[in-house]
This record gives structure tokens, sequence and C-alpha cells, in this order.
């Protein structure tokens, strides 16, 4: 579909409360696109995708905050910007997955103005924060006519931009667990230039004691229609001592759970090639 400076009309609706929200979405349904930041809203727009009513959440304040407690683990509103969450310490320090898919996200410009669930909302196979939030065993909490409902990031991508949400539901937050003793966690992509969108990303959360890893989640993106697990990788490696050995095997069960394309940004085989590479190294990082 060609590309077009100039957005389609639609009626552009702003709420002021979570309620007022829910309300909008129950009323037009699939008629409206939720807008946080705007960042793939309106470049969409341009290309095209487009409804009649877009629903912008710029007067919800209440949706507009990264929480963190040590019991609690961490909570981030709606409107909660890339940036915002890169500059919260205790995601630094407890979660340096999530902090690097976040502070390398885009230019400084799209930092400011995107935020972090509308980057897992968009479900693009490629979104960076999406891969990191997935290893991490993120939840997303959604509010619609019928009260509150928590969906798993392991339920959550079910498709190529297809997802479990509910066209009545506006997503308010993501909570990501409480960081536990041993878990150590990191993020690595590839892309053709520093500020482009991820050829191929990867994402690891490792729970390791004495060398040994306990618990393991290994995600990847823009290896498949959506934001996948390599459960046959984790297999491999729980109950294991990490060592060059394991880590060569799980090098080798990569590619058959992958099914990658050819598009503008790489081939599918140089995915398929590099992704090997890119986990291990992403999981050397998370252990170092």
């Amino acid at each position: 579909m060609p590309s077009s400076r100039i957005l389609p009309e639609f009626e552009l609706l702003l709420p002021e409360s979570v309620a007022e929200a829910v309300k909008l979405l129950k009323k037009y349904k699939d008629k409206a696109t939720v807008m946080a930041g705007g960042t793939d809203v309106i470049v969409s727009g341009t290309q095209g995708f487009a409804t009649p009513y877009v629903i912008s959440l710029a007067k919800v304040s209440e949706l507009d905050y990264v929480k963190f407690s040590k019991s609690g683990g961490l909570r981030i509103g709606a409107l909660a910007t890339l940036q915002n969450v890169a500059d919260t310490k205790e995601v630094k320090a407890n979660y340096p997955a999530l902090y690097k898919s976040a502070a390398i996200n885009g230019t400084p410009q799209t930092r400011n103005m995107g935020t972090v669930v509308g980057n897992v909302m968009r479900a693009s196979p490629s979104g960076d924060c999406a891969c990191a939030l997935l290893a991490l065993d993120a939840k997303i909490v959604f509010q619609g006519p019928r009260g509150k409902r928590e969906v798993a990031i392991d339920d959550f991508f079910i498709d190529y931009k297809k997802t479990d949400r509910k066209d009545d539901e506006l997503a308010v937050e993501i909570k990501v667990p409480a960081p536990k003793k041993g878990v150590v966690s990191a993020f690595n992509r590839i892309t053709r230039t520093t500020l482009d969108l991820s050829k191929v990303n990867a994402a690891v959360c490792l729970t390791v004691e004495k060398g040994v890893c306990k618990s393991v989640r290994i995600a990847m993106g823009a290896v498949a229609p959506k934001t996948i697990r390599l459960f046959e990788s984790e297999n491999l490696l729980k109950g294991q001592k990490i060592s060059p050995s394991i880590l060569e095997a799980i090098s080798a069960s990569i590619g058959g759970q992958l099914s990658p394309i050819d598009d503008v940004r790489s081939t599918a085989e140089y995915r398929r090639d590099v992704s090997a590479v890119l986990v291990r190294r992403t999981i050397e990082e998370a252990i170092a």
C-alpha cells in the first residue's frame, strides 16, 4: 500500500479518565484505535491503516507512571514513555533486558513520545520491548466493561499483529515480576542502522545458582510472525551447568525453531544464520 504524508480523516476523542476511555471503547469497539504516544498510530495512518475514531490517552494522567517495589515488582502505566522507563534506576538495576530494549529504541524523539505498553500492544514481531518483556514473564493488565483482566505475555501474542486483547478493552499497565536472587537478564538486537527497527532481536532471563541454570526464558523477535520463546533451547539449558558445550548445543537447536521471512530489512537466510550467535551472546552477557 503506498505511503502518504496526508493522514486520513478521523474523529479524535480525548477522554480524561480510564473509565471514560473504556466507555468510548465499549461504544466504538473495532472502529476506534487507542493512541498513547502516537509514534506507531500516526505512521500507520499515513500508510492507510486507519479507523474512523482515534481515542487519545493524552489527558489520562493516571496512566503515566513507572512504579517499583522489591516485593511487588515493576508496574508500567500505559502512558509511561520508553525514556521514562530507561531513566528509572530500578529498571536498569533489576531488569537489564527491559532497560536496554527501551534505552536503544528508536531516536531520542521517539523514546520521549513512544510508550513501552504501546510497543507491546503494537504486536510487531520486531518489537524490542515486547521481546524483553516476553523473556521477563510480564503480564498485561486490561480494563474493560467487565472489569480488569490480566493476561500472561505468553498468551498475549497470537499471530502477526494479532493479540488476545478484546476490542472493548484498554491496556492500562504492564507488570513484571519482582526480582529474585540469582535472576539475570539481557537483550540484544541487530539492525541495518542504529536507529532502525530490529532485523532480529533476542532476550533471555535466567536464574543461576552456582553456575547452574535453574530456570530460563529465551525470547526472539523478527524470526516468526510473532515474538516467540525458544522452548527447545530452554529445555536444553534448564538444570545444566552453563558451559561452552551447552551453549554450542543451544546454538545448534535454534534454527529449527524459527520461521523467518525475507523483507525490506533482511533475508530469512541471514536471520536464521545470525540468530544462534545472537542468543549465545545474549546468554553470555546475562551471566557475565
